[in-house]
């Protein structure tokens, strides 16, 4: 990785490509999100939670395959077109990058990235020195994934001081007709959830945590679409 700081005089000629390619990065099957981003991941992917050093101890996440390295919705088509209207912001920030600037931050561009061109792509900045629709579209994304990121914490303090995070375990049946456990990540605790008293469900209606709560409770009915959709991949 090459961080520079993101300028439209040194950076003025670079384009971006914005396809996914899995040689890139972009065959992860989970990625991180964020509590403000959960109502559009719930549509179409499931929302868990892994342990992190980090956001208090649990990162969530969004699943995008239930294989190791496997991004389910990346690669079916030609061309490896995104087949789902949501495009998580972990991804489309690429190569975007969030940067430390005294007390506030800056956008940081990695200039390693492959998605980087000055001939192939759209262009970073227009011809008079502004930021492209493309551009000032990829730093909004940032910016809502680092403020989210910022906030998380509180977040996951909320569910553990309610203890509403349980371990989740899934068995997958395999193509040759094997079994493979997917553990190592946490959802919410259903049952938990329900029994809280008055208020504690007031509290983080007050905190703003009882809607991304729900949208993330929601998010577990994909699990059954997304293992169809990991066992049409087995069969191609």
């Amino acid at each position: 990785m090459r961080a520079a700081l993101l300028d439209n005089v040194s950076h003025r000629d670079l384009r971006l490509q914005t396809r996914l390619d899995a040689a890139w990065g972009d065959a992860a099957s989970a990625v991180p999100t964020v509590p403000a981003e959960f109502k559009r991941v719930q549509a179409h992917f499931p929302i868990v939670f892994q342990q992190s050093a980090d956001a208090g101890g649990f990162q969530p996440v969004a699943l995008l395959g239930l294989m190791e390295s496997r991004n389910s919705f990346l690669g079916l088509r030609e061309g490896g077109a995104w087949e789902v209207d949501h495009l998580p912001w972990a991804l489309e920030r690429q190569p975007l990058l969030v940067g430390r600037d005294g007390e506030g931050w800056v956008v940081h561009i990695d200039l390693d990235s492959p998605r980087l061109s000055e001939s192939q792509g759209e262009p970073l900045f227009l011809p008079n020195g502004g930021q492209s629709p493309l551009l000032e579209r990829r730093v909004s994304v940032l910016q809502a994934l680092h403020e989210g990121m910022q906030a998380l914490p509180d977040f996951i303090g909320a569910l553990l001081q309610y203890q509403l995070l349980e371990p989740m375990s899934l068995d997958i049946e395999l193509a040759d007709g094997s079994v493979r456990r997917l553990a190592g990540y946490y959802v919410i605790d259903e049952e938990r959830l329900e029994a809280l008293p008055g208020s504690a469900v007031a509290a983080l209606h007050e905190a703003g945590y009882w809607f991304p709560i729900a949208m993330a409770v929601a998010s577990l009915a994909r699990i059954p679409a997304l293992l169809a959709r990991e066992q049409r991949l087995a069969r191609a």
